[in-house]
């Protein structure tokens, strides 16, 4: 088994395993191949598409260069045994790969621009396959599952030397895969690293092996003599069990109807977004449309109720905390399919968006230290899940977003608000 460095900063390792690998390396991965499997009525049916005039596609050449750069310093960095640099070079064409997605707005190009959105699609087929290329010296499982997920076999990987022209060939990011190749079945690559995952292998891989031989023989110790003890107890006679059951059902009597434990922010799944466009409402005076990426194939429509306090100019290509798992509602005739959170002053006269860090990827979940747990997939209505979490929300004096008092937290930082400090959040 594979031990961390005993001077590893766990938390280091918690923040750069969920920003870089899932929500870098991870996020693109799948975004790309997902969408290549949907079905042909919104993807391209498992079937990488042809790329004709890739090369006079000005953001697509942009990408071909700025990879080619890359892995040319990533061959002369692994020749050099730099590993850490050669894994950063990685990196960056992930984030490059991320940007390049976003900046196609791939989903808008399917309806308008087939050809266009087939260039994209293709290129970034081929940066998924040069990524596994790249990784194997590093992550060969994952290299392993990036193969099969294109369902392409190990053997064909990039031999990267720049005598057998690989390094042009990055160049070229579209011609990587053939045109018509089908696919294997996407999957996640990578799994979030909860506080509590952090705590209980810190815990268990801390100090020396002997250290660790000790606390597993005293569990075992304790484990055996509980077992004993419970082989000991005797089973209560039926008056104790009437006593204990009467006391129990009016224990449960004076409890009160909703258990904090079973309703917690964990539950709402909120995440990084950025809109992506803005529109007034066709229907409705006092109610934007959005375009919201939240790192999923495509953007959600979300309508909002911002009309009066936020100008449109400042609700365009900004970052937002978006809870993605309500029921979709329609309102005025367009189903919204989230909503973005914001903070309003006492009497309800200035309303703010809750802004995450700059830095902050598109599509990571916000989360709050100590209220772990899986979120809903759909809040369901009659629970008033939402309605219930929704009063602890606020912003402090600090002007930061927070649950109780724990603020609204992401890989990179805390989610903050401009000047509505002791507001409400909805």
């Amino acid at each position: 088994m594979e031990i961390l460095p005993a001077n590893k900063q766990a938390r280091d390792l918690q923040v750069k395993l969920n920003s870089e690998l899932l929500s870098n390396l991870g996020n693109f991965v799948n975004r790309v191949l997902s969408f290549i499997a949907k079905d042909p009525d919104s993807g391209y049916g498992s079937i990488i598409p042809d790329a004709e005039g890739a090369e006079s596609h000005s953001l697509t050449k942009a990408l071909g260069e700025k990879v080619r750069s890359c892995v040319q310093q990533y061959v002369e960095a692994m020749e050099k045994v730099k590993l850490k640099q050669g894994l950063k070079v990685t990196m960056s064409i992930s984030s490059e790969g991320n940007g390049y997605l976003q900046a196609s707005q791939f989903w808008k190009l399917y309806k308008e621009d087939r050809p266009s959105c087939s260039i994209v699609m293709r290129t970034a087929c081929g940066l998924v396959y040069l990524l596994a290329c790249l990784l194997e010296p590093f992550m060969p499982s994952f290299s392993r599952e990036v193969l099969k997920q294109l369902n392409m076999p190990p053997e064909t990987q990039f031999s990267l030397s720049d005598e057998g022209g690989d390094i042009e060939n990055g160049k070229r990011p579209w011609d990587i895969l053939p045109a018509g190749h089908k696919i294997g079945t996407p999957a996640p690559l990578f799994k979030e690293l909860k506080d509590e995952e952090v705590e209980f292998y810190r815990n268990k891989f801390a100090g020396s092996q002997a250290d660790r031989a000790d606390r597993a023989l005293k569990a075992e110790t304790e484990a055996k003599e509980m077992a004993k003890q419970l082989k000991k107890a005797k089973i209560s006679d039926g008056n104790k069990k009437k006593e204990c059951a009467t006391k129990s059902s009016e224990t449960k009597s004076k409890a009160p109807a909703s258990v904090e434990g079973d309703i917690s922010i964990s539950r709402l799944d909120i995440r990084v977004g950025l809109i992506t466009k803005a529109q007034k409402h066709p229907d409705a005076d006092s109610l934007y449309v959005e375009e919201i990426d939240v790192g999923e194939a495509l953007p959600r429509t979300v309508v909002s109720g911002l009309v009066k306090y936020i100008p449109l100019e400042e609700m365009q290509n900004r970052k937002v905390c978006v809870l993605c798992n309500l029921k979709p509602v329609s309102m005025r005739g367009i189903k919204s399919q989230a909503m973005v959170l914001a903070t309003s002053n006492s009497d309800h006269t200035k309303v703010e968006l809750i802004e995450p860090p700059k830095d902050a990827v598109i599509g990571e979940r916000v989360t709050f230290p100590g209220f772990d747990g899986k979120p809903d997939d759909i809040l369901n209505p009659k629970k008033k899940v939402w309605e219930t979490v929704q009063v602890d929300l606020h912003t402090n004096k600090e002007l930061v977003a927070c649950y109780k008092d724990v603020p609204f937290t992401t890989s990179v930082g805390i989610c903050k608000v401009a000047s509505i400090s002791e507001g409400t959040i909805r």
